[in-house]
């Protein structure tokens, strides 16, 4: 971003800190500490600037934790331990409505086999006694060769809220969208807020509560939660006043757009005298990344991982003028470096940890990055009749809701004006409208004729593979359609595809729902937890009891009496299914095909 070296945009509000947003122009200096016995002075001149009225924006490597006590196991850095831009003044914030021009494809640097391995020899440690939890983490690699603040812009509407910082320097880029406060200090309380904890967010808000009560009332998350309030405990009393140290909240659970967050929140008065470098030097590397005991774990953290984590899991923050202070764990965090970037991911290792278990927590934790791959707008497809948009506003609360998960600006009425004034221009009474929003909150609205009719009864296709994308993408309707591509019809003879998912659940077709008469007479469509789109046609068919959601195994359609095509603009359509399993085909079969899409870590 030309002008524009650091973003700081610490928003996460389950702190309870007030926001902090503010933009920095060109430094008028730089402090970079290279070796272990840099990163005190370093810090030291940090506070000196602040004092003077100064504003100090940068980060610590993980690796960073080598000044602090010399019997920590780390690997050789990989960068500058330490970097601080020092500004006189914030500049004004920039327009961050910037979308990336290509595709981000990231790749796992860890082999499934070589994961299950490394669990297992932290348990065996934790049987041993030597360790209560080993915090166990790998990189995501991808090349980026495009504007790194167009991949922060695009990053930090799939982590919103975050404690987000854009970092330029003149050897690299740091991207942070945190979720998780390392500390905030305003030179008397310092208040701690680590992150253990984590469960994936659900299709429907009914599983979606479902999964943030069992994340909190959860044995194992609650036991490594404690664990880590612990730890800080114990790193906060160094420094704090007798008998101030204090939990002031304990197993909260916070919605991300990707899954739910377990947090707790610890605070204490520091003595007189107390400066940041001795607050880093208690606290530093955070207990919610280490494990614990802090020393033993980051002894295996370094026989395990292949390399330096970098600025992942370190520090990257700010110090005010007059030598205030807050700082994140930058999880959700990536490093440019000459065209290429590097997120790490990773997971608390206890006792109780399954393997399969840990691994599906780090796809849901790299479901950011996903999301954020590749430039895309809402869509929603209506029906026009007669001049008037069919069921407006049940698309526009689809519209808004996907909005909502995306970070996408959403002005309801002016949408709705624009459509309603599209509809009375549109060349033709009867036809279909297209509404896209794009990342900026614009809408942009076309009519066109409607689509020709179908054959009667259209022939439809079982797709060969199960679909397998990012959920978000198959409960939200969005340009993104690359997950459907595999399936989509490509013979004059075929209408549609109908797709199923890796459990062997029917979902819905490429453009539409899928409703099915069963041979008892009673009509049912697939259940949004199977992984589709909630399509209005769809909701007016379950809201008017026409059908009822039910499961439908691919092996059922054999004995399906009739079929129908769903959606907004088409209506109902009865097709013909050709290439439906034979009743002997069971699930293990449709497994052995395998899944397409190309999910993070899948």
């Amino acid at each position: 971003m030309p002008g524009i070296s650091a973003v700081i945009d610490f928003s996460a509000p389950c702190t309870g800190l007030t926001p902090i947003a503010l933009a920095f122009g060109t430094p008028q200096e730089e402090l970079v500490a290279r070796t272990p016995c840099e990163v005190l002075p370093v810090l030291e001149a940090v506070e000196q600037r602040a004092r003077q009225g100064l504003w100090c924006v940068g980060y610590l490597r993980y690796e960073a934790a080598a000044a602090f006590d010399s019997k920590f196991a780390l690997h050789e850095p990989d960068g500058p331990l330490v970097y601080f831009a020092i500004h006189r003044s914030p500049v004004a914030c920039p327009n961050m409505a910037h979308d990336l021009d290509r595709a981000v494809h990231w790749s796992n640097t860890l082999e499934r086999q070589e994961f299950d391995s490394c669990v297992a020899r932290i348990r065996k440690t934790i049987e041993a006694g030597e360790v209560y939890q080993v915090n166990y983490t790998a990189p995501l690699i991808a090349e980026y060769r495009g504007d790194p603040f167009d991949l922060f812009c695009a990053l930090k509407r799939s982590q919103p809220r975050s404690n987000a910082a854009f970092i330029a320097t003149p050897e690299e880029h740091v991207l942070s969208l945190s979720p998780e406060l390392f500390f905030d200090w305003d030179g008397a309380t310092l208040t701690c807020a680590p992150m253990k904890g984590t469960a994936p967010r659900g299709p429907t808000p009914e599983i979606d509560a479902t999964n943030a009560r069992e994340l909190r009332e959860s044995a194992k998350e609650r036991a490594e939660n404690v664990m880590i309030v612990d730890l800080v405990r114990n790193d906060l009393s160094r420094i704090a006043e007798l008998g101030s140290v204090n939990v002031t909240r304990l197993f909260e659970c916070h919605a991300w757009p990707t899954v739910w967050q377990m947090i707790s929140v610890i605070s204490a008065k520091t003595r007189r005298g107390i400066t940041i470098a001795d607050v880093f030097a208690s606290l530093f590397p955070c207990g919610s990344i280490t494990g614990a005991p802090k020393l033993r774990a980051m002894h295996w953290i370094r026989n395990l991982e292949r390399g330096p984590r970098g600025v992942y899991c370190g520090a990257v923050g700010f110090v005010q003028p007059g030598g205030a202070a807050r700082f994140n764990v930058p999880i959700r965090t990536l490093t440019v470096r000459h065209g290429r970037a590097t997120c790490g991911i990773g997971s608390g290792i206890t006792w109780s940890s399954a393997a399969g278990a840990e691994w599906s927590e780090w796809t849901h934790k790299a479901g950011f990055l996903d999301q954020a791959r590749e430039p895309f707008q809402l869509l929603q497809t209506l029906r026009l009749d007669n001049g008037e948009c069919r069921h407006l506003e049940m698309h526009l609360d689809r519209l808004e809701a996907a909005a909502a998960h995306f970070g996408f600006p959403f002005a309801r009425a002016s949408v709705r004006d624009k459509t309603i004034a599209a509809a009375w221009a549109a060349p033709v009474p009867h036809g279909r409208i297209r509404i896209h929003l794009d990342c900026r909150g614009i809408a942009n609205v076309e009519t066109s004729s409607p689509p020709l009719a179908a054959a009667t009864p259209p022939t439809v296709m079982l797709a060969m593979l199960p679909m397998c994308a990012p959920s978000a993408f198959l409960h939200h309707k969005t340009t993104r359609r690359g997950h459907y591509a595999p399936f989509e019809a490509d013979s004059a003879r075929v209408f549609d595809s109908l797709l199923w998912n890796e459990h062997g659940e029917v979902t819905e077709f490429t453009r539409g729902s899928v409703v099915i008469e069963r041979q008892d007479g009673v009509r049912v469509t697939p259940p949004l937890t199977s992984g589709l789109l909630d399509g209005v046609g769809r909701a007016l068919a379950v809201a008017t009891g026409q059908v009822r959601e039910e499961i439908v195994k691919v092996t059922e359609l054999a004995d399906a009496r009739r079929l129908w095509f769903v959606n907004s603009l088409r209506g109902w359509i009865e097709v013909r299914l050709e290439g439906a399993p034979p009743e002997t085909m069971t699930t293990s079969d449709l497994h052995a095909l395998g899944p397409t899409g190309d999910p993070v870590l899948r």
